[in-house]
C-alpha cells in the first residue's frame, strides 16, 4: 500500500511540475511545444560523442547513490554512512542536471560569471569533503581525488578560451571524460561496499 502511495504522490508531484513548466513557457518562453523539441542530432555520430559518453557517466554515480541509499534506509536506517550516501547522491545529482541542462550557460546568459558559479561549485564540494572527511578517508579516495583533479584541470582549460580547435578541444575534453570515469568508479565502489557492509551488520556484532 504504501509503495502504491508514494508512486501516485511521485506521479502527481511530477504533473504539477509539467503543468507549472507548461504555463510558464506559455507566459515567458518562446511556446510550449518547444519544450518538446528532439534533442540536437547530427548527421555524423561522431559529432558530440564523446560529450555524450561524459553525460552519460554523470548519471551513474547520481543513479547508483540514490538506489544504494534506498536500500540502506531499508535495510539499516540507523547507520550514519546512510547520510554520506544520499548527500553523494544530491551532489552528483546536482552536477548531473548542470551538464544536462547546461545551468551554468543559463547564468552566464543571465548575467551572472560563469567564474561565480563554479566558485559556488567549489564551495559545496568542499563542504561536502569537510563534512564527510572521515567517511572518505575510509576510501579509495585517491580515485576521487584523480577525478577531481582531472574535472579541475579541464575546467581551467576552459577558462583559458582557447577556442574550438583540436587541439583545445582534446585538451579539455579529454581529462574531464577521465574524470568521470574515475568518479564513476569510486561511488559505485562506495556504495556497494556498503550495501555488503549494511547486509553482513548484525546488531551487538
Amino acid at each position: 500500500m504504501t509503495t502504491y502511495r508514494s508512486v501516485f504522490w511521485l506521479n502527481s508531484v511530477s504533473f504539477l511540475l509539467v503543468v507549472a513548466l507548461i504555463v510558464y513557457t506559455k507566459l515567458f518562453g518562446s511556446s510550449v511545444g518547444s519544450l518538446f523539441l528532439p534533442p540536437f542530432a547530427p548527421q555524423d555520430p561522431s559529432v558530440g560523442f564523446l560529450t555524450h559518453t561524459f553525460q552519460l557517466l554523470c548519471a551513474v554515480p547520481a543513479i547508483v547513490c540514490t538506489f544504494s541509499f534506498a536500500l540502506l534506509k531499508t535495510i539499516q536506517p540507523r547507520r550514519k554512512e546512510n547520510l554520506f550516501i544520499l548527500c553523494s547522491a544530491l551532489l552528483t545529482g546536482g552536477f548531473l542536471i548542470n551538464e544536462i541542462f547546461r545551468i551554468h550557460i543559463i547564468l552566464l546568459a543571465a548575467g551572472v560569471p560563469k567564474l561565480m558559479t563554479i566558485l559556488v561549485y567549489a564551495i559545496i564540494a568542499g563542504g561536502y569533503g569537510l563534512a564527510f572527511s572521515s567517511q572518505i578517508k575510509s576510501t579509495p579516495y585517491i580515485r576521487l581525488l584523480t577525478g577531481m583533479g582531472l574535472l579541475f584541470f579541464a575546467i581551467a582549460v576552459d577558462s583559458l578560451h582557447l577556442g574550438f580547435d583540436a587541439i583545445a578541444s582534446l585538451l579539455e575534453g579529454v581529462p574531464k571524460l577521465f574524470s568521470e570515469i574515475n568518479i564513476a568508479l569510486y561511488f559505485w565502489y562506495v556504495c556497494y561496499r556498503e550495501v555488503l557492509r549494511s547486509l553482513n551488520w548484525a546488531p551487538g556484532s
